[in-house]
């Protein structure tokens, strides 16, 4: 059977989509907008298309739609909808910008793009040549699904001794990549219906992975006169019987904030009241920290281990981020429901990544000499931002402890109109400005929970860091001219 296929969204009426012969065509949906485009098709079926209702209720918002094929005197009818969950979850902003950044730059615009969250350093050579013995010896197969021994057990080690946390192999899975170990670590112990806390600013991916277990995000604010850390009142107020899990990241995505000891003490005091409560402890950043700032993992304190699961990997401090490696360590009965989803969906990491990242725990302690010089670097540019936007008018500033990330609140900028560009009114608009104006490429804070901030990588030389300081500047000094 020969046939066009042209997909409609739930917006589009069955008046507007009478049988007609059409261009193949595909619709794009996001932020509740669809884009259509067409091309010529060599194929001479006629097409008749319509809407259809909605099937079945859902409260989510289900988008459907159908097409009719006729072929001979046969009609068969396609249902395209989308699952309620894929619908609840919202893309990611800070790949989406990234993106576009990226489709400007291959167009000739010359964007400081300063959005992504990677390292702007090579894998150190130790690491980068130890994956390519590991293609010259052939270790190209599979391995172990939760990983291999080998790496299992240098990650025990490295727990013990740079964490102060016991495991052994069977505790730990290594996945592709960190963000694959939060997502089935809520996937395993989050049931239909249960909250997950999650402290704001938070990382984009957290509410929408919650969503996707059919969990409830439950978004608890700080600010930035707190440094943006979770105060453990509010989270006791804030906690139910239907409370499942608490994300805690540090040091943090967006803000570099490090939670101190003593209040990660305050948080596990109000956690050992909830038996059913979880803690996810998502370390990714524990190298890429500044003194006299420390990084303390959250199941070291008394009484924590039993309920935490903590998240780290390769990427941020071995600069190691398109090697696709992390892992989650935790009791076994939850690290082994992790190891389960991952051998019904991706199966093992790259044995070549794993062997990299071997030689990666070889280095030394926190990393050795090469993540150490990396971290001086970060500082360098991390204080000349701080001393910079510190300077400029009505811009507000926690300063960053760990990561390299400065989380900055520029509402003093918004409610201005622009001629030719239009209203500034939140982090979105300003941030799309600086993109239009500045040819700067950063993430709005409404994507990390907060509308009054905005993000900047400092992932980059000191010398991009300094041009795009001055493009910003020139920027929003317009909006208060």
């Amino acid at each position: 059977m020969s046939a066009q296929i042209s997909g409609i969204s739930s917006t589009c009426s069955t008046a507007s989509c009478k049988d007609h012969s059409l261009r193949l065509g595909f619709d794009s949906l996001s932020s509740n907008r669809s884009t259509s485009i067409s091309f010529s098709s060599q194929l001479n079926t006629n097409l008749s298309i319509k809407s259809l209702e909605t099937k079945r209720r859902h409260k989510t918002s289900k988008i459907c739609s159908a097409v009719i094929v006729e072929s001979n005197s046969e009609q068969m009818e396609l249902d395209t909808s989308l699952s309620p969950r894929v619908n609840s979850v919202k893309p990611s902003k800070t790949v989406a910008i990234t993106d576009q950044a990226t489709a400007l730059v291959e167009a000739g615009v010359p964007v400081i793009r300063l959005a992504a969250g990677e390292p702007d350093f090579d894998t150190p050579a130790v690491i980068a040549e130890a994956g390519i013995n590991a293609i010259r010896e052939g270790y190209t197969r599979y391995t172990p699904n939760a990983g291999t021994l080998e790496l299992r057990t240098a990650i025990c080690k490295k727990l013990k001794d740079e964490n102060d946390i016991s495991y052994t192999p069977d505790q730990v899975v290594v996945s592709n990549g960190a963000k694959q170990s939060i997502l089935q670590a809520i996937l395993a112990v989050c049931s239909p219906g249960d909250e997950v806390i999650i402290p704001a600013p938070f990382w984009v991916s957290y509410p929408e992975m919650a969503r996707l277990a059919d969990a409830t995000p439950v978004i608890l604010p700080a600010s930035i006169s707190e440094n943006f850390l979770l105060d453990p009142k509010l989270l006791e107020s804030k906690l139910t019987e239907k409370s499942r899990l608490l994300i805690l990241c540090s040091p943090s995505n967006p803000t570099g904030s490090v939670y101190p000891k003593k209040l990660l003490e305050q948080i596990a005091q109000v956690v050992a009241k909830h038996p059913r409560l979880l803690v996810l402890s998502d370390e990714i950043y524990e190298h890429i920290i500044y003194s006299p700032a420390v990084h303390t993992s959250f199941a070291s304190l008394p009484g924590m281990w039993e309920r935490t699961l903590t998240v780290n990997g390769f990427s941020k401090a071995f600069a190691m981020t398109g090697w696709r490696l992390g892992y989650i360590a935790g009791p076994k009965h939850f690290v082994a429901a992790c190891n389960k989803i991952q051998s019904q969906s991706t199966s093992g990491a790259s044995s070549i990544a794993q062997k990299a990242a071997v030689a990666a725990l070889g280095m030394g302690h926190a990393g050795g000499e090469a993540v150490s010089q990396m971290v001086k670097a970060f500082r360098e540019r991390r204080d000349f931002l701080v001393k910079a936007f510190g300077e400029l008018n009505g811009v507000k500033i926690s300063e960053p402890q760990g990561a390299f990330y400065l989380f900055l609140d520029f509402s003093y900028y918004y409610g201005n109109e622009v001629d030719g560009f239009g209203l500034i009114n939140d982090s979105e608009s300003l941030c799309r400005y600086l993109l239009e104006k500045g040819q700067v490429a950063l993430v709005p804070g409404d994507a990390f929970g907060d509308d009054t901030c905005i993000r900047i990588s400092y992932a980059a030389s000191l010398s991009t860091l300094q041009a795009a300081f001055e493009r910003i500047k020139k920027a929003v000094l317009t909006l208060k001219s």
